[in-house]
């Protein structure tokens, strides 16, 4: 499975995330608001999503999201985690959008063209969500995807948090919210 595909919609480009990404990155990443609920709510800070951002490079996963009216990253996603055992599934995830985006249908968008992408080479994908971030809860209930009993834990932000997992397989997206 190609995990840095070039993907395209209509008002958003992903493609892989560069190097010289980081500051018009971080510029989006700086602000408190976009990691308030979030489990890893210290991602702000420059230190803290320097790791973060160092890491999505050395995973060769990572992607920046890309407005296409006005050329500027406004946010980014990962592919990671590929296990092509069973069917194949991968991992979407690591995702965060500048606040301008949300409630827009820029989140759906840009899952609807993970998904289609990674469920030509896979038979589900998999969302690991914080416990109590009820902002990415909803967000998936809205496209598509289905609890499962799975828990991981995690150390994040000096806590160990609990994440639920998610998935959308391909009869799932198809029938689904985002098809």
């Amino acid at each position: 499975m190609d995990r840095q595909p070039v993907l395209e919609g209509e008002r958003l480009l992903l493609r892989p995330l560069k190097p010289d990404d980081w500051g018009a990155l971080y510029a989006v990443a700086s602000d408190l608001d976009v990691w308030a609920l979030h489990p890893a709510h210290d991602r702000w800070q420059v230190s803290v999503f320097r790791a973060f951002f160092e890491d999505a490079l050395a995973n060769e996963g990572a992607l920046a999201v890309v407005e296409k009216l006005t050329g500027e990253i406004v946010g980014s996603s990962r592919f990671q985690g590929y296990d092509p055992a069973d069917g194949g599934s991968v991992e979407i995830g690591w995702t965060f959008l500048a606040r301008r985006m949300w409630g827009r249908g820029y989140n759906a968008e840009m899952k609807r063209l993970m998904l289609a992408h990674a469920l030509q080479d896979v038979e589900r994908v998999l969302f690991r969500v914080g416990e109590n971030n009820v902002v990415s809860r909803a967000a998936m209930k809205n496209i598509g995807g289905r609890l499962t009993d799975r828990t991981e834990m995690k150390e994040m932000a000096g806590e160990t948090v609990v994440h639920v997992i998610y998935e959308i397989d391909r009869a799932g997206f198809t029938s689904g919210p985002l098809a």
